[in-house]
């Protein structure tokens, strides 16, 4: 991604041996064109200089309240910035932040700015697993920061676990949502605008599917789940917000649609499976966020069926209905590429998943990424009050091609934006119209 406008980015730097990994993320931004002030905790600067900072940014690099007073630095650099990225953020830093204290100059940026903040935490697993951070990290998410859960690895010295750095290219991944914004902090709304054309996925076509299908049984009764259509929402959303022209396939949703995508409403799994025959060819990506029914009654009855005397019920037949996602995969697979009407080369399914005493949830993911044939699956475990009609979502996202996997907790919205911001990197990393691997 290039950019002919400038983005200002505050980059915070606390004193954590991770810091060294940071020097990517500056140069990265740097790369394409945004301008990077970095503010160094005093501990950090034991781990990276404020020389390597300095040159690596090309700004003055400051770390107290009392330097550049007279241009009120402390307040300044935080209402001036379009984002604000904390990497490492340790726990001391996520504590401060938490509890509003401004004790330097990079918490006190924290508190002025009105900018998105996203935070990398790293640090030892037993600090992350502790209480006071979950409640931390939980109170700052309440409040709108992404927190980016750590990668799972190798630590400092023999250990390994929770608590590590996530590498340069997740990080990117996970801020690429935000970026560039236009003065007022808003993602552009005319798609036309200069600073829109500079959005990662200008130019590109989408079609997310969303919400639950419904199999009708007779014209008052259907089968259906209990997807609410959130999290497929979000998805559209956050890909809209990254620049992409959306159509969204609406199944039953519990949410309002989002203004600047285009809507498809549809009802049944066979209607869904139609409007994706007509919409994904010659689209960038395809998003199948839907939960859509594996069966459908055998016959639909045109009158509303009646009870039969004290305890009769019917027995209703159920067939299966057609699985859209590996349809899709497979159509693909079948069709000359290159075409304007080529399907998609970069599939996303979704997989609402439970365990049982054979298989845990990613065990089952796992089969079914590899039945399916996408190139990414995201797999939520699902329950009572757990993934569906909930504001919140705890998601893994898989890779077909072996990449590590991906984290995310948070409101639907957070995991939205770290969707979008996995298929930005391998999109953008792609020549069009080719499969993504």
């Amino acid at each position: 991604m290039s950019t002919s406008r400038t983005a200002r980015i505050v980059v915070g730097v606390a004193g954590g041996i991770a810091a060294y990994k940071v020097t990517s993320l500056v140069r990265a931004l740097r790369a394409l064109g945004h301008q990077v002030d970095v503010v160094p905790t005093p501990n950090s600067l034991e781990f990276v200089g404020a020389a390597t900072w300095e040159a690596l940014s090309g700004r003055p690099v400051r770390t107290s309240v009392f330097e550049a007073v007279d241009a009120v630095n402390h307040v300044r650099l935080g209402q001036n910035a379009d984002l604000v990225v904390i990497a490492p953020a340790t726990a001391d830093l996520l504590a401060r932040a938490a509890t509003g204290r401004a004790d330097d100059l990079l918490t006190a940026t924290l508190l002025a700015t009105q900018a998105q903040v996203v935070m990398a935490p790293a640090m030892h697993t037993e600090m992350w697993l502790h209480p006071a951070t979950v409640a931390n990290v939980a109170t700052l998410r309440s409040r709108g920061v992404v927190v980016v859960d750590p990668a799972v690895g190798r630590l400092t010295g023999p250990d390994s676990g929770p608590g590590r750095l996530p590498e340069t290219d997740e990080l990117m991944a996970a801020l690429v949502p935000f970026l560039p914004v236009d003065a007022a902090g808003e993602p552009p709304a005319d798609a036309g605008t200069e600073a829109a054309a500079q959005l990662p996925l200008a130019g590109r076509r989408v079609v997310v599917s969303a919400g639950g299908t419904r199999e009708p049984l007779d014209p008052v009764r259907f089968l259906g789940n209990r997807s609410s259509g959130k999290q497929g929402v979000a998805l559209a959303i956050a890909l809209r917000d990254a620049g992409a022209q959306v159509d969204l396939i609406a199944a039953h949703l519990e949410v309002p649609t989002p203004q600047g995508v285009a809507v498809h409403a549809v009802g049944s799994a066979l209607e869904l499976q139609s409007a994706v025959g007509q919409l994904a060819p010659g689209a960038d990506a395809l998003v199948m966020a839907a939960a859509v029914a594996d069966f459908r009654p055998a016959e639909y009855v045109d009158a509303k069926i009646k009870k039969v005397g004290e305890d009769g019920a019917p027995t209703i037949t159920l067939v299966r209905n057609p699985d859209v996602l590996a349809g899709v995969v497979a159509a693909r697979a079948s069709q000359d590429t290159g075409g304007a009407d080529a399907l998609p080369p970069l599939i996303v399914g979704f997989a609402a998943e439970t365990g049982d005493a054979n298989h845990s949830v990613l065990e089952y993911a796992r089969h079914k990424l590899q039945r399916k044939g996408c190139e990414i699956l995201v797999v939520n475990e699902v329950g009572v009050d757990k993934g569906f009609a909930t504001d919140h979502n705890d998601v893994t996202i898989l890779f077909a091609d072996g990449a590590e996997p991906i984290m995310s907790s948070g409101d639907k919205a957070d995991v939205a934006r770290a969707v979008t911001g996995v298929m930005v990197t391998r999109m953008v990393s792609a020549a069009p119209g080719t499969v993504v691997e």
